[in-house]
């Protein structure tokens, strides 16, 4: 019993501790933005900031359960879900941003990026996806998705490689962050390698 509340405890001090990292970053974005403080470019700014936040959350994510595994803290398993909700909530940012002070909510304009541009249709693509993984993270639709749940929040690697390539396209300079992100996501699909190569058998399989 004392074991099961100290495991409570440390999920819930460390879900707090993501609350803050992930909240407060966003809320002194804006409040820089609509207080005039972001410099020359703001709207770059602040479309960036989402961005690269909603990867680096997404990496995060992935990062959870290697770490478990490697040092057996089980308790670390329980905030994938809230790290995926934040890193779905950084991309909704990014696109509103987006479409809000770049494309002053053009919606013809907007749809018509998405077609033209390929980086702003394989970021779509992937926002799609993670959307899909964060409205099935509620319980009541993983219970009724059964095994159709694990096979759709698997897309989470296919999701980060769309993001990565999405990083990639969309810088026109330099291009040192970009192939980093790309390395680190190879890198952290490496320790799933197994599972992913299962998961593309019983596809293959099914077709």
């Amino acid at each position: 019993m004392k074991r099961k509340t100290s495991t409570a405890n440390k999920v819930f001090m460390l879900k707090v501790v993501i609350h803050l990292a992930a909240f407060l970053p966003l809320f002194n974005l804006y409040y820089l933005a609509f207080n005039d403080l972001l410099g020359a470019d703001p709207v770059q700014r602040v479309i960036h900031f989402t961005g690269i936040g909603a990867f680096n959350l997404l990496l995060l994510t992935l990062t959870v359960s290697p770490l478990a595994k490697k040092f057996k803290q089980g308790y670390l398993l329980p905030v994938r879900r809230l790290l995926g909700l934040y890193a779905f909530s950084y991309a909704f940012m990014h696109i509103l941003n987006f479409l809000a002070f770049d494309l002053q909510f053009a919606w013809l304009l907007f749809f018509n990026e998405i077609v033209k541009r390929p980086y702003i249709t394989v970021g779509m693509v992937a926002f799609v996806f993670l959307a899909a993984l964060a409205i099935t993270s509620v319980n009541l639709l993983k219970r009724k998705m059964g095994k159709s749940w694990q096979i759709l929040h698997n897309f989470s690697y296919l999701i980060t490689v769309l993001v990565s390539i999405h990083f990639y396209w969309s810088v026109k300079s330099e291009l040192i962050s970009p192939l980093f992100y790309f390395i680190l996501t190879l890198i952290l699909l490496a320790f799933r390698y197994k599972k992913i190569k299962a998961l593309l058998f019983s596809i293959v399989k099914k077709k």
